[in-house]
């Protein structure tokens, strides 16, 4: 059961390190790009992505500032940064050696020519403008695992462990994305044609950090619209970087480890059932409004399944 428990707990932790490197390289490639073309300080425009993972304090007692270079060289090469590209990396190899024996060798292929190719880079990518080809090789790197995972991994305990690793991770980042941009002028109907432009470029680039521009176009007839944007993110049932759908990916998960083990956790099943319905059945007023469920709320639910988890299958007495 020792055995059992420490394979399923590192199967769940590549899942969601390999989704944080993935998450992360998004987010702060859209950003790079989003401060080139849009004007005023660009400071302003790096702040939520701290906000969003963390670490203000240290990155300032590490680099004396908080600027564009220092942020991004906090979330992409940074290792004392747990939320870096090259520390989501590192730990998932880390993860995945004890299992070399246990995984198909593509897979560890994979993580390990990831981990030459980017934990090793520094500052220096920024001196020669190549923060964009660096976040790109981290998200096809994530994508190109899990494809290899999806061809190749059998569907037992280990497949279901690290598709709910993925799925949580997944969930969790796209609400922070959103509270991070509800909590300022980004939420705001403004009048002014300028600062209207300017908050419609801020909401392109969360659609495009999800990658999910071409969809909500092709689902969404009314342009750009921060509510309808939410909605689409939080509760569309079809979009594979939905909060619905990584929610129900995530119980679906959790009802196949359930089935090797009837009736042992009927709290995780329950938690996660539980956060499904709520999704289904939410309104995006009442979420935005921070109104049963809120997207406080919304968090906790994902952090609790991911609690129980923990204390059901890898915490030994």
């Amino acid at each position: 059961m020792l055995l059992l428990s420490r394979l399923a707990e590192n199967l769940f932790w590549i899942g969601r390190y390999v989704e944080r490197a993935e998450n992360t390289a998004r987010l702060l490639n859209v950003n790079y790009y989003a401060t080139l073309e849009m004007s005023g300080r660009t400071r302003e425009h790096w702040l939520p992505l701290l906000e969003l993972t963390g670490g203000e304090a240290e990155l300032r007692a590490k680099y004396g500032r908080v600027d564009a270079r220092s942020i991004s060289a906090w979330l992409a090469f940074d290792r004392d940064n747990p939320s870096s590209i090259a520390s989501s990396v590192l730990r998932a190899r880390e993860n995945a050696r004890g299992l070399r024996d246990r995984i198909p060798s593509e897979m560890w292929e994979a993580l390990n020519r990831t981990y030459l190719n980017l934990c090793f880079q520094s500052e220096a990518v920024l001196d020669r403008d190549g923060l964009f080809e660096f976040c790109v090789s981290a998200r096809d790197a994530s994508q190109f695992f899990f494809g290899i995972a999806f061809a190749t991994l059998p569907r037992d305990e280990g497949w279901s462990f690290m598709r709910a690793g993925q799925m949580l991770e997944r969930g969790d980042n796209v609400i922070r994305v959103l509270q991070t941009r509800f909590q300022g002028v980004d939420a705001e109907v403004l009048s002014d044609p300028a600062q209207r432009a300017l908050q419609d470029q801020r909401w392109v680039s969360v659609l495009k950090g999800a990658s999910a521009y071409e969809a909500y176009r092709k689902r969404v007839h009314s342009g750009i619209d921060p509510v309808h944007i939410a909605e689409f993110l939080l509760l569309d049932e079809f979009f594979p970087r939905s909060v619905r759908y990584s929610a129900e990916n995530l119980y679906d998960a959790l009802n196949q480890i359930e089935r090797h083990h009837p009736g042992a956790h009927p709290d995780i099943l329950r938690l996660s059932r539980w956060l499904v319905a709520r999704l289904q059945f939410a309104s995006i007023g009442n979420i935005l409004a921070e109104e049963d469920p809120g997207l406080e709320e919304l968090l906790g639910d994902f952090n609790r399944v991911g609690a129980a988890i923990t204390a059901a299958f890898f915490q030994q007495e």
